[in-house]
């Protein structure tokens, strides 16, 4: 049974990214690590716990992972960041 994912502090802008980014994993069907593996592969050494740490808004990804991130979700980089 996989835990239920915690609540995103939006309040602030690291936390929209990171609903913004959850959203958009989400809407692609993937798993926290199935979107660690694809951009891996998409040329950004990823693993599992960076992905979750992004995910959770406690650490933002680097710009140089911005282009596989976005190959990953099928998106272009400034669709990733939150409108507001």
């Amino acid at each position: 049974m996989a835990r239920p994912a915690k609540p995103i502090d939006e309040s602030t802008y690291s936390g929209r990214f990171a609903a913004r980014l959850r959203m958009l994993r989400e809407k692609r069907g993937l798993t926290g690590e199935q979107m660690a593996k694809t951009i891996t592969e998409a040329g950004y050494n990823c693993p599992g716990r960076t992905y979750y740490n992004w995910e959770a808004g406690t650490r933002e990804p680097p710009l140089n992972s911005l282009p596989a991130i976005a190959k990953t979700l099928c998106v272009q980089v400034r669709t990733i960041f939150p409108s507001s």
